[in-house]
């Protein structure tokens, strides 16, 4: 998890005139090789033309002619340019063996403008680790003798730092190395972070060309928090990472598994509590039921006594009628 950053390359560099924040581009516009090769050797077109060359695609001169040219050059300071140009297109962005690519002298070009290579050097740099990283080879890299204060970490609207570089372009996450800085290590945002890499060969790049210069138009820093040793750690790696969340991920499936047993307990409690009350409300019924018979039995019987007893009565009246007549008929 360690890899180079703009901040280890702007100290190697130590370029006094280049402005930190104002990145390169590739210009849809820009000169043809041979035009930017007389400004900065100072040759003739005749001289620049014989000494282009074709290699692939892409356009080359070869290093050799440039050579002669810095061990006779008459001005110092051309002298020196091409001398540069050369360590430029051999060592810092070799493409074809011997040659310098047209694409270093479209960045070349740019320098004297004041437009730093940092981001154009680490975008190429990305680029080939990238290569090494598909192709399962490794690379380790460390600058211990780099300790900064703050350190580029996004550009505008972007998660990350977009990187130009002179042949394609690739994106930056310096928070997935924050450790490399002695600070606190985390995940940070990388949606749409591998989409940010392409060549210029591509299909409407000059669209997300565009996008990515106006970013460095608004960079964003941070102060390094340092940690302490609890901190040193290694990073997890991906499967490890994985493992962690499907542990957790059964952890809280596991207690909503609990709580809806508990949930379920409850519910069941609540059923043979009503069950229970169904039972009294059906005991107390048929209890009603039974007595509601009882009084029904008992009026009638009432009813019957209340009519014998009526009779009873009328009769006994009837008698003493019949009697009373009885005695006025004999009086």
């Amino acid at each position: 998890d360690l890899t180079p950053t703009v901040e280890e390359y702007t100290t190697l560099l130590r370029c006094p005139k280049i402005q930190v924040d104002k990145a390169y581009s590739r210009a849809t516009g820009a000169l043809p090789l041979l035009r930017k090769l007389m400004n900065i050797n100072g040759m003739s077109e005749q001289w620049v033309v014989a000494r282009i060359q074709r290699k692939g695609d892409n356009k080359c001169v070869p290093w050799k002619s440039l050579r002669d040219l810095v061990l006779v050059h008459p001005d110092v300071k051309k002298m020196v340019d091409v001398f540069a140009l050369g360590i430029y297109g051999l060592v810092v962005f070799p493409k074809v063996l011997g040659h310098i690519d047209e694409a270093v002298s479209n960045l070349f070009d740019r320098l004297s403008k004041g437009v730093t290579p940092v981001p154009v050097i680490l975008a190429e740099t990305f680029r080939s680790l990238n290569g090494c990283r598909r192709a399962d080879e490794d690379v380790e890299w460390r600058a211990s003798w780099l300790i900064p204060d703050e350190i580029l970490y996004r550009c505008e609207n972007f998660d990350w730092v977009p990187l130009l570089g002179i042949w394609g372009a690739v994106g930056y996450a310096p928070l997935l190395v924050s450790r490399q800085f002695r600070s606190r290590q985390f995940i940070p945002a990388m949606q749409g972070l591998a989409q940010c890499e392409f060549s210029y060969k591509e299909d409407n790049y000059k669209k997300k060309v565009r996008e990515m210069s106006n970013a460095w138009n608004q960079t964003h820093r941070m102060k390094i928090l340092a940690v302490g040793p609890e901190h040193l750690q290694v990073l997890p790696s991906e499967i490890e990472i994985i493992k962690q969340e499907f542990e957790k991920r059964s952890v809280e499936l596991g207690k909503k598994i609990e709580q809806l047993e508990e949930e379920k307990m409850k519910l069941g409690l609540d059923v043979d509590i009503q069950r229970l009350e169904a039972d009294k409300l059906r005991k107390r019924k048929n209890k009603a039921e039974e007595d509601l018979d009882g009084l029904k039995t008992d009026y009638k019987k009432l009813c019957r006594s209340i009519r014998t007893a009526g009779l009873a009565r009328e009769l006994a009246l009837e008698k003493s009628l019949l009697v009373c007549q009885n005695e006025k008929t004999e009086l």
